[in-house]
């Protein structure tokens, strides 16, 4: 016998996901009714709430910490290395003239970029520690800029390029054209007549024009929640220069919609699981704190503002401690008071009448905490895209298992560096290398009269950390086996195991050979 339908569950105009995951009238259903709004409610007016939660979690939670850290390790590591590589066929240059160029291409970007007084604005990081700083701000506040400086050139550096890291919560819609960035308040306005870009509409400090392109960033000269006495003022930083069209500021973000002008926190979509991961973590560390304490009460008939139990073994004097060792008044206890009690190895204590001793015996921690912990790390890996293997750093599966883990780590961090380097380190590369070129210090003809020659002359490629092995051996033999069928190429497989350059490293294979020949014939 079928059961009867109940009123109201069935529509005759309900057609493909209306009966699904669109339906109003299943049970699971009813009360999951989102709203979802343009990516300026969804994203720009939640941001606040969602950078302080996120940057707490990092202070605060041991699995958010290696989330991010991992991601800035790998990424990044000891810092991204230029590899310059111009398209030799369109400049006409011979190999050993673009080998030559390349090199003194380097090292004069190393005289700028390893000295954290040439590239900082601030003074304080190298280039490379600028990319991880960057980095971390990126993926903890959900996007980061880098304004560019200009400095007077010095002795020890002929360039004036320097940058600036602002962070996410800096840049927000100045408080007279409607925002101010509150938590509670909006972070759209509009710039009003009489000032530059007049008319145009900002999101969260993005200004964009009519057409929806990026014209100007506002950035303010206090955080938020900043306690300061200084008024708040904001600076209008146009996106590109007028005369150069080159960038005066750099944003770094990961798009997750259309029409998005600011990023959303790594974080994010795990801030409840790693909050719950936590407190739950507090919770079972205070469970066996107190276990650790061995607790005992005193059952008495006598005031219970007296105090039963204290240490033992002070070892003092009746008067001044350490005096007098061999006067018979020497005590071993704190209290000759008879309503006190000392524990201690040994000791045996006859209480009053009426008294009786009783020991705590608080629950130990929860048996399956690991396993609980473990499965939200897994669910939490999943969202991050950091297997629970190398989110935790525990490899104690099989070979394959865990080598799997790490070829799916390895495949989101190869996304967010590519991402970076874009963002990042080659439009800073090409802002230095157009003022080297412009003080003659780099000689590239046509630099200045064609974008076509400018990009050869820019091309370069940025060495990182490469993916770890577990098994060398293997990772050898495979790779020897695919270069041998054609599938990859020397240079290739140099690049992904050892993050070096194949041609350099035959040269200088020949010359330690040739040393080798010579030290062996003597």
């Amino acid at each position: 016998m079928r059961a009867k339908k109940k009123k109201g569950s069935f529509s005759p105009f309900a057609k493909g996901y209306d009966e699904a995951g669109a339906s109003h009238i299943r049970r699971a259903l009813r009360g999951f009714l989102p709203n979802s709004g343009s990516p300026n409610e969804d994203i720009n007016r939640n941001n606040f709430t969602l950078r302080q939660r996120s940057r707490l979690l990092y202070m605060s939670s041991p699995v958010a910490t290696s989330a991010i850290n991992t991601n800035r390790t790998k990424i990044v590591g000891t810092g991204l290395t230029l590899k310059s590589s111009i398209n030799r066929e369109v400049l006409g240059l011979s190999p050993e003239e673009a080998k030559n160029w390349q090199r003194k291409t380097e090292s004069e970007f190393k005289l700028w970029a390893e000295r954290k007084q040439n590239c900082d604005a601030i003074g304080i990081n190298s280039f490379e520690e600028l990319q991880q700083l960057g980095l971390k701000s990126w993926l903890m506040s959900g996007d980061v800029f880098v304004l560019i400086k200009r400095q007077e050139p010095t002795k020890l550096n002929p360039y004036g390029i320097r940058l600036h890291i602002i962070e996410a919560d800096r840049v927000s819609t100045p408080a007279e054209f409607g925002g101010g960035y509150t938590p509670s308040g909006f972070t759209e306005g509009k710039v009003p007549e009489g000032k530059p870009g007049a008319g145009n509409i900002i999101y969260d400090g993005v200004e964009i024009d009519k057409n929806g392109q990026i014209k100007a960033y506002y950035i303010c000269n206090t955080y938020p929640l900043e306690f300061t006495g200084k008024p708040k003022e904001w600076v209008r930083v146009e996106a590109l220069g007028e005369k150069t069209g080159l960038p005066n500021i750099l944003h770094i973000m990961e798009s997750e919609r259309p029409d998005q002008y600011r990023g959303v926190p790594y974080l994010s979509q795990v801030i409840e699981p790693l909050l719950q991961i936590r407190r739950y973590t507090e919770s079972e560390l205070m469970a066996a704190l107190v276990q650790s304490f061995f607790t005992a009460w005193v059952e008495t008939n006598t005031e219970a503002s007296e105090i039963p139990f204290n240490e033992t073994g002070a070892g003092s004097i009746a008067g001044i401690p350490g005096e007098n060792p061999d006067e018979e008044n020497i005590r071993d206890n704190i209290s000759d008071d008879a309503n006190e009690y000392e524990m201690g190895p040994g000791t045996v204590i006859h209480l009053q009448e009426g008294e009786s001793v009783k020991f705590g015996n608080p629950n130990i921690p929860t048996a399956g905490f690991e396993t609980f912990i473990k499965s939200i790390c897994k669910l939490v890996g999943a969202g991050l895209e950091i297997p629970y293997d190398v989110l935790i750093k525990e490899f104690n599966s099989s070979y394959s298992a865990s080598r799997g883990a790490l070829l799916e780590a390895w495949e989101a961090f190869k996304m967010r560096r590519t991402w970076f380097v874009r963002d990042f380190c080659q439009p800073v590369y090409e802002l230095w290398l157009s003022e080297a070129v412009a003080l003659g210090r780099i000689k590239a003809p046509g630099f200045f009269d064609d974008p076509l020659i400018r990009a050869a002359w820019s091309a370069a490629r940025w060495i990182g950390p490469v993916q770890g092995q577990l098994d060398p051996r293997k990772e050898a033999d495979a790779a020897i086996e695919l270069i041998s069928h054609g599938i990859k190429t020397h240079e290739q497989v140099t690049r992904e195991l050892g993050g070096g350059d194949w041609q350099e490293n035959m040269e200088q294979l020949a010359r330690e050979n040739e040393m080798l020949l010579q030290n062996s014939s003597e």
